[in-house]
């Protein structure tokens, strides 16, 4: 017997394309961002910085896009799914990598129900960056 597994994924061309429109979007606006998209099992499938963007978030937006692939909601979410369990927040809270603020999302394809991947942005306020990462999704016909 064959077994066939596959995963969902983002090719490297939209993964691109995401990032760009996400940087494109920063600029119209006079902010400096980096910007991440992974597949859904993290890997790196693009990355671009800004001139002028703080060095330390382009670990964060890295950050950002992972958690937002490894769980599947935006990292804003974060918080809220947890709610009110101080257990539940301390030990993620000391996990490596898990970003809890606004800037990133993942990747879904409308009506289905896996996602393919997630997006991060960081650089300008939590606000903004979610709205880069979301025009990032928009140029590739993904919802976040």
């Amino acid at each position: 017997m064959e077994i066939q597994a596959t995963t969902p994924g983002i090719s490297w061309d939209a993964a691109g394309t995401a990032a760009r429109a996400a940087v494109q979007y920063a600029q119209a606006h006079g902010w400096r961002i980096n910007v991440a998209v992974v597949d859904r099992g993290g890997n790196m499938m693009a990355f671009l910085r800004m001139p002028g963007a703080f060095l330390h978030s382009i670990e964060i937006a890295i950050d950002k896009a992972y958690t937002a692939a490894s769980f599947g909601f935006s990292t804003k979410d974060w918080m809220g799914a947890i709610g009110h369990d101080d257990g539940m927040k301390f030990g993620f809270s000391a996990q490596p990598r898990l970003i809890v603020f606004g800037g990133g999302l993942p990747l879904r394809v409308e009506g289905e129900e896996e996602w393919i991947g997630g997006i991060g942005v960081s650089g300008a306020s939590e606000a903004q960056d979610e709205e880069c990462a979301r025009a990032g999704l928009a140029a590739i016909g993904l919802g976040g």
